[in-house]
């Protein structure tokens, strides 16, 4: 069953939850899934349906169990993280691939709008380093998380292959560069890793952030995600020129927050998200998710950046906003 915005009350119902005066919207889902908002009398919720092949020019491909995952996730964390919210899973519905979630409150934005909106908050960067550091300190070393999370199936296919590997060979100069990240992280199993920590999946109201889209969840290298947060504002300093120091006060917010929290054991977090940076950059470029906001001339920038960083190599990842 393809859900759509025609047939989730009769999915709900299926499964449980009468909405017959609900409203339903769809929320594009982005390159992985298709997302409904429904909104009915005495709740919002979210329905996230997995696709198989992914929304872009290339053939992308993944496995579409992932949506369980990320439910399992969800639950997991919940009750742990601290900073924020993780939605509360409502319905799982394994044989269509499906799950329906509780809904941040409609005054809630992504962080990536309230960016673009020109809403610098400080408070909003806090949170978003606070929540990830919480996630590194709560799964650290726990043998649960271990065995529901460790399988790294699903991250290849969504970001190593897509971005590392993809982007090296389209850079053979510094391919070696990639090689040797790959190794390195994938040595690294330390914590939960998000995979996606990035301001579309932060929604915020600015008193609470919720933390979404957990589908590339695993136990792993805590680097990259913070790695991920950081490109993730560098990448907006060059779409939004007007903002850059103050996206760089937010990074270094960000960075801050996580350091407080996350547990001493990842000391060396921080320097290997320096090596991480240059390669998501580059891969936002011309790797398989190229980043839909940025113009030729961020493009440009964006490699000449990159590269750079590569070539001389950063010791601490706020060095990317001096290149």
């Amino acid at each position: 069953m393809e859900l759509s915005t025609e047939n989730a009350a009769l999915w709900l119902a299926h499964n449980g939850i009468d909405a017959v005066e609900g409203h339903f919207t769809s929320l594009g889902g982005g390159v992985s899934n298709h997302v409904i908002l429904a909104e009915l009398p005495e709740r919002r919720l979210v329905i996230k349906q997995s696709l198989a092949r992914l929304r872009v020019a290339e053939e992308w491909l993944s496995e579409r169990d992932r949506i369980f995952r990320e439910a399992a996730a969800m639950r997991w964390l919940g009750p742990r993280m601290l900073g924020g919210r993780v939605p509360a899973v409502i319905v799982e519905d394994r044989e269509n691939y499906a799950i329906a979630i509780e809904a941040a409150p409609a005054e809630a934005l992504m962080w990536k709008t309230r960016l673009f909106n020109g809403i610098l908050s400080l408070a909003d960067a806090h949170a978003a380093g606070t929540l990830l550091g919480s996630m590194v300190a709560v799964s650290h070393g726990n043998p649960e998380a271990v065995v529901l999370f460790g399988d790294q199936t699903v991250f290849d296919q969504l970001r190593i292959d897509p971005y590392y590997r993809t982007t090296a060979r389209r850079h053979p100069a510094h391919a070696q560069y990639f090689r040797r990240l790959i190794e390195e992280s994938a040595s690294r199993r330390f914590s939960l890793t998000h995979g996606d920590w990035s301001p579309k999946n932060l929604l915020t109201d600015g008193e609470t952030m919720w933390v979404i889209d957990w589908e590339v969840i695993h136990y792993g290298d805590p680097a990259f995600d913070v790695g991920f947060l950081l490109n993730h504002l560098y990448l907006k300093s060059l779409a939004l020129p007007q903002y850059r120091p103050a996206l760089r006060d937010l990074a270094t917010t960000a960075l801050r927050a996580f350091e407080e929290t996350r547990p001493p054991e990842a000391a060396w977090v921080t320097a290997a998200a320096a090596v991480h940076l240059p390669a998501l950059l580059l891969a936002r470029v011309n790797g398989k998710s190229p980043a839909e906001y940025l113009d030729e001339s961020g493009r440009t920038e964006a490699c000449r950046v990159a590269l750079r960083a590569m070539d001389a190599g950063l010791q601490h990842p706020l060095e990317f906003f001096e290149l």
